[in-house]
């Protein structure tokens, strides 16, 4: 070697530093590779990503191979390095030669191509699986050789080196990955998603009509007010009873008995004749799960039981696919709303509203642990059934209570959120 020329050397040295930068940028890059993206382009037909998958379904053999090559090379650096300096300084070129060698491969070797790596993963990684993927062929002998004695030494320490088995994505990893989507998923999208994940979370009893103010049909009624409401009626599926709800007989859908009211034909025993068993649904159901038993029973539309078979509200699935989508439907609810905002800032609401629905509306944080509506939770906080005119703090909202009717709370004023140091001081 001390005929070849310094240049020819210096040359040598700085390809073997981008062979070191290159082992350790692609391995950075190789494993910062988001999994599920890479099958998307895989399963599209991206040659690059699928190398790169079919290299990280062994990522032993890629470890090996990877390290391997970048111990090989550092350790030619090294002796090169190290001859060029004593050329030319003699002794004290070794030292200089070894202090700035460990400067040069920290910068030139490991940061910069790593953060390089971890910065464009994709435009890294694919290009280097199709080096790799050959260059794994060749020097496979060598590569398993390595593994065996490494998962012998794992053995020896009691390691099992088996393969892990990937693990989906719980649903909070999911939410935050939706989250994180940014601009590559509409808002709106990004909420309905995160909406749909957190079905698992309601329960029926979040969104149904409550028992008051189920609206149907009382068979003990006139029938000339029975005609009148199926024609006027604003739902296509009504309940229909004898006296009271808990006397339920079925469903009835208008599209069944309307062409007998157009003809005046239409008669009790028709009516009962058309209606449809009640379907009864247990007041603990996950809205996740009701979803799925409303389309295998085929039904829309349900009543809300607690332990003792007492029916408690009722729930359709229009209800349900609205707290995925929002609102959609023609509710003749929505006529009046149950918040309306007021010049001040503030907003009459209607205690009736469940917690969530006015989590959502407000941006608040009231506990939805315990009781479902703004009535329910004032009523727990005050343990009393108050007055009119009463003002209570609750998560820094001001709220008024502003109507009192049948031992239950009709209506409140809300006011803007206090700042945090104020609500604590109340």
């Amino acid at each position: 070697m001390e005929h070849i020329p310094l240049s020819v050397l210096a040359t040598l040295l700085v390809a073997l530093f981008f062979c070191s930068a290159f082992f350790s940028g692609s391995e950075t890059a190789l494993m910062a590779l988001n999994r599920y993206r890479m099958r998307h382009l895989a399963q599209a037909g991206h040659g690059g990503a699928g190398r790169a998958q079919r290299l990280l379904d062994k990522p032993d053999r890629l470890i090996g191979l990877i390290l391997l090559g970048n111990n090989f090379v550092n350790i030619i650096i090294t002796q090169l390095a190290t001859y060029i300096g004593f050329r030319l300084y003699g002794d004290a070129g070794i030292a200089i030669a070894t202090g700035l060698l460990t400067l040069a491969l920290l910068v030139f070797a490991e940061v910069a191509p790593k953060t390089l790596a971890a910065l464009h993963s994709e435009k890294v990684a694919y290009p280097a699986a199709y080096v790799y993927t050959p260059l794994l062929a060749v020097a496979y002998p060598l590569v398993w050789t390595v593994n065996l004695l490494a998962n012998a030494v794992l053995r020896l320490l009691g390691v099992r080196a088996q393969p892990q088995a990937q693990h989906a994505l719980s649903s909070e990893e999911l939410r935050v990955a939706v989250n994180e989507a940014g601009a590559l998923i509409p808002a709106r999208h990004q909420r309905m998603l995160v909406n749909l994940l957190d079905l698992e979370k309601a329960t029926v009893e979040d969104i149904m009509v409550p028992r008051n103010e189920i609206i149907g049909i009382d068979l003990e009624d006139d029938w000339d007010d029975i005609t009148q409401q199926l024609i006027h009626s604003q739902y296509t599926r009504l309940p229909v009873f004898e006296g009271n709800v808990d006397n339920i007989l079925g469903f009835i859908h208008l599209r069944r008995v309307l062409p007998l009211v157009h003809r005046n034909e239409l008669t009790p025993e028709h009516l009962r004749q058309a209606l449809r068993d009640p379907y009864f649904i247990p007041e603990g159901t996950n809205l996740n799960r009701q979803l799925l038993n409303f389309q295998r029973e085929k039904r829309r539309i349900g009543l809300v039981v607690d332990e003792y078979g007492d029916i408690q509200g009722l729930a359709t699935l229009e209800d349900l696919l609205e707290e995925v989508v929002g609102e959609f439907t023609s509710d003749p609810g929505a006529i009046t709303p149950e918040i309306l905002p007021q010049a001040d800032g503030s907003y009459l609401v209607d205690a009736t509203i469940h917690l969530r629905e006015l989590n959502r509306l407000l941006g608040a944080h009231f506990p939805l642990d315990g009781p479902r509506t703004l009535n329910g939770l004032l009523l727990e906080y005050l343990e009393i059934i108050p007055e009119a005119n009463i003002s209570v703090l609750m998560d820094g909202y001001p709220m008024e209570i502003v109507q009192v009717k049948n031992n239950a709370i009709r209506t409140v004023r809300i006011s803007p959120r206090l700042p945090t140091q104020q609500s604590a001081q109340d």
